[in-house]
Order: C-alpha cells, then structure tokens, then sequence
C-alpha cells in the first residue's frame, strides 16, 4: 500500500509531493511519485486536501479508567482515590474491564493515537485480566504497551494486590506470551513508592532486566507522596528509586512533578526517562512538572493522557498544547517550549521512550499514521501549520488512521468495530452510575 497526501510531516519537517510506501507493518520509502503513480498505480491510496502525520504516542494511561469519566471531577487526588477509583474500579468484572479498554482505545484513535501504554493494574491474582485489555487492543486495532503493574499496598482494593513473588512470575508469563507479537508489547510497572513495597519495585527492575525492557512507575506525582515516602523510607520517591538501584535507562518515571535540582540531576545522570501527563496533573492540582530544565539535562520526554477520569480527554495532541502552555507561564516567558518540541514530544520521543520505531515518517519506522483535513477551520489561515496542529487544531480535523499500516479510522469512524454498538454497551454499563 501506499499513501499520497497533499502534504506530509517527516521528521518534524513540512514535505510536498511526496508518497509513503508501506509494507509489513512498516514504511519502506517516502519519495516523489513516478509517473505511472499519477496515472494508473492501483495500491496509491490519494489523499487530497490532506495532511499525514505520524501517529501520536500515549505514553501513560489507565483505559478502565475512562469508565470513570464525570464521577470524581472537582476533586483532589485522595478523595478522587478513595471516593471514586476504589470503589468504582471494583464494579468491573472481565468483559468490563474488556469494554473500558476498548472504548478508550477508540477515543484514543480518532483523537489521532496511535499507540498507547496501558498501565494495568485490575489483576485479580492472575493475567486474564490484562489479556482482555490485549483482546480489546486487538479488536479496536491500536497498538499496545501494556505495562502491567505490580501493587501491594495493603490500603488498595484486594483485586490490585500481589506478592512480589507472584507478581514478578505473572509479568514474566505475559511477555513471554507475548514476545514477537508485532503490536503488543508487554513491560513491568511497580506502581509507585507508596503503592509499592520496595521489594516489588526491586522485583519490577529484575523482571525488565531478564527481559530487556523499559519498566514503569508512577513517581512525585503529588507532594503528598514525597511526604509519605520520606517518612516511610527517609528518602524521596527518586532519591529511594535510586537507592534501590532501579533508577536507569529502563526506568520510565510517570509525572515526576515534585523534584528537586538535585533529584533532576540524577534523572539526566542515570538515564531515566519521562511519561509527562500535564492534563492530569492540572485537573488534580498536583502541579507542573519541570520540563524545561529536564530538557535542558537530556531527559527523554513523552506525553501521556492518564486515565480518562483524572484528564478526562484522551488526545495526545491535546497534551502537546497544554504542555507548551504550561512552561510558558510557569517561566512568564512565551518562547519556552516551543510547538515543534512539544510535536516531537508526543509523537517521535514518546516511540524513543518506549523503545518502539515509532513517531515519525520515514523509512523503517512503524506505519502508525494519521491524516488531517487541510480544510478544516482549526487549520487555518495556513501560515505555519505545525503551530497550528499543536495550538489549535480540533480533534474533528482527524478523519483517517493507519496503525501498522491497517486502516481503523476512515472518515472520522472506526473501521474496526461497530462505534455505535460499543457505546451502547458503554451507556448500560455505567447508566446507573452517579458523581462521589
């Protein structure tokens, strides 16, 4: 197959006239038509009056979690917690942690995501229940991070809880089950400094080093948590990652908003990486994460929605916006965080976070793809379109997506699945459901 829009991104780049071949998943040529592709060419897919750009990447969700949407708005993070997750997130059985998935993942893609890390933690002592994310993932046709988290804080519901020993084997079971598969990748994710014990996060770091892969973990998201964790272990959330030996290339910290010069430091220093949700943390008041200094230190940078009810939009070109606006006013200074640094952040950063070849337009990388309407109001006047796809451009300018080089969005519908029946479902699962 291969697409012909009327203009393409290409490493952060604006390109005419070009086609973007694909093959197995993967593009294997950008580069002028041929003659004959103007002509007669049966595989050229024409795209006019669009624009392709690489598919974003969602670096940190909790997909259940869009269930939630409108119960625990206006609140804080522990009432949101203890009001809300806990017990709401203990109402779904399989099939609706199932339908969470998917209809997450289908506001995802017609918001322009292509990938998303789920980090999963309904686990009821076993894997089924991350293997129903996966069916989902694979039924609405986005391609999957699950990160599959470790929890054994003995104040969380009993469904998220695990030994490490348990833990640590069922996350190894699942990547293995997983291993090779072309659009689901499966990656420990200790929960956090006070939803895990520091043996479980120990446990997280063994299995990603047997495995070769990143691990996650959710750290400093609120200040209560550098309290609490200096208290319980007398260090902060990044000083104790990094006393357990788990603060390195592997480790993927989520938020990371309360860090001092020094714990930024040894971020950059080890090589830790960032899954950075602005959204969710404004809608929770927790704070605004240092981005500019991180930046200026090496730190690789994503973007991540968070869960649907702690955000509560599930577009990743949205947290490109609210990531530049942030900085700026957090400096008082407009030119902080530019459109095109926060484009690459959301889209070929998040692939590099990941370890996925994902993000970009070019030849070897993943054909996770998205075409926009030229036409479309939020895209106009045409003076300098990728500020205007970062600043203003409406997710309705979203009418087609390719993920790995399968169409699952063609004017503005899913292709995969029967929109209309998914959100059905949807309304009579939650029509009883009221705000805490």
């Amino acid at each position: 197959m291969r697409l012909w829009p009327d203009l393409l991104f290409a490493n952060g780049r604006e390109v005419s006239g070009h086609i973007v071949s694909i093959a197995d998943g993967r593009i294997t040529a950008v580069q002028p038509p041929s003659p004959a592709d103007a002509t007669a060419a049966s595989d050229v897919v024409r795209l006019p009056g669009k624009a392709l750009l690489p598919g974003t990447v969602n670096a940190h969700c909790h997909t259940f979690q869009s269930l939630l949407r409108g119960l625990g708005d206006d609140l804080d993070f522990m009432a949101w917690r203890d009001r809300v997750l806990y017990p709401y997130s203990t109402r779904l059985d399989r099939e609706g942690i199932y339908l969470g998935a998917a209809f997450a993942f289908a506001e995802m893609l017609l918001h322009g995501a292509t990938t998303c890390v789920d980090f999963f933690y309904l686990q009821d002592n076993g894997n089924e229940n991350a293997e129903a994310v996966i069916r989902a993932a694979r039924d609405v046709g986005i391609r999957l991070v699950l990160a599959r988290a470790m929890y054994d804080w003995d104040g969380a519901p009993a469904r998220y809880r695990e030994t490490p020993a348990d833990a640590a084997r069922r996350v190894a079971e699942l990547i293995r089950a997983h291993t090779g598969d072309a659009l689901v990748t499966v990656q420990p994710a200790p929960h956090s400094p006070h939803g895990a014990s520091p043996a479980m996060i120990r446990a997280g770091w063994e299995v990603a080093e047997e495995a070769n892969t990143k691990f996650h973990i959710h750290a400093a998201e609120g200040q209560y948590e550098g309290q609490r964790t200096l208290a319980e272990h007398g260090a902060t959330p990044i000083r104790l990652l990094d006393k357990l030996g788990v603060l390195g290339p592997r480790m993927i910290g989520v938020h990371c908003v309360w860090l001092d010069d020094e714990e930024l430091g040894l971020m950059a220093d080890r090589g830790a990486g960032l899954a950075y949700c602005p959204s969710s943390n404004m809608i929770l008041g927790d704070g605004i994460t240092r981005i500019t200094e991180m930046k200026a230190l090496g730190i690789l940078i994503g973007l991540g929605t968070d869960g649907g009810c702690t955000n509560n939009r599930l577009s990743v070109f949205e947290e490109m916006r609210m990531a530049s606006l942030l900085q700026k006013v957090r400096h008082l200074d407009g030119t902080r965080l530019p459109a095109e640094q926060a484009f690459a952040m959301g889209t070929v950063d998040g692939g590099r976070l990941l370890g996925l070849p994902a993000g970009d337009i070019a030849p070897g990388m993943l054909a996770d793809l998205v075409a926009v309407d030229l036409e479309h109001p939020s895209l106009h006047p045409r003076t300098h379109l990728l500020k205007n796809v970062v600043y203003a451009m409406s997710h309705q300018a979203v009418t087609d997506v390719w993920v790995h080089g399968r169409p699952v969005v063609r004017g503005q519908r899913l292709a995969t699945l029967d929109q209309a029946g998914l959100m059905e479902r949807v309304r009579a699962l939650t029509a009883s459901w009221r705000p805490a």
